[in-house]
């Protein structure tokens, strides 16, 4: 009888180890979105956001956009489209002066940064997938909100219940 009584206790406290584990693996993942196209030449759009309220987060998706401010861990984003050019091949830009077309969110703790510049921003160390043009060097945190503070780069940023939880660089060269 202790024997079982061992067994049945062991087993309830292996399931309940699973369970959990089960539980924050889902917490930590987000569903997968449809990524928008990597050099799209519209902004694009969130329907069900009121941008005549104060700055808020996007809805849940993916957005192409770049931070342009970092307070604490929230970041501030807009749209970005690609404007091709004349003499050159283009260049992303973000809403002209005056649109209020920008979203502030917080930075997940274990958000997942994809660089197509290395975690240390160097020229050299180019971490990108030559077939999407999109990063593939995981960093840290702390590499993201550094980086985003000292300029704006293009990227591919995801929202899941109004945190950043993933931002995936666009490489430009």
């Amino acid at each position: 009888m202790q024997i079982l009584k061992r067994s049945l206790i062991a087993g309830g406290a292996a399931a309940a180890v699973l369970l959990a584990g089960g539980v924050a693996a889902d917490a930590a993942s987000s569903p997968k979105y449809k990524a928008p196209k990597v050099f799209g030449t519209t902004f694009q759009k969130d329907p069900q956001h009121d941008f005549t309220k104060h700055i808020s987060s996007r809805h849940n998706g993916i957005l192409r956009g770049w931070i342009t401010h970092v307070s604490g861990g929230t970041a501030e984003y807009t749209p970005i489209r690609w404007k091709k050019g004349t003499q050159d091949e283009g260049y992303f830009e973000g809403p002209p002066e005056g649109d209020v077309m920008a979203y502030a969110s917080p930075v997940a703790k274990d958000v997942l940064f994809l660089s197509a510049y290395g975690c240390k921003s160097t020229p050299s160390a180019m971490t990108v997938d030559r077939n999407t043009g999109l990063g593939s060097k995981k960093c840290t945190r702390a590499a993201l909100i550094k980086r985003a503070r000292s300029y704006k780069q293009p990227a591919l940023i995801t929202v899941y219940k109004g945190q950043i939880v993933q931002l995936q660089e666009i490489y430009t060269p």
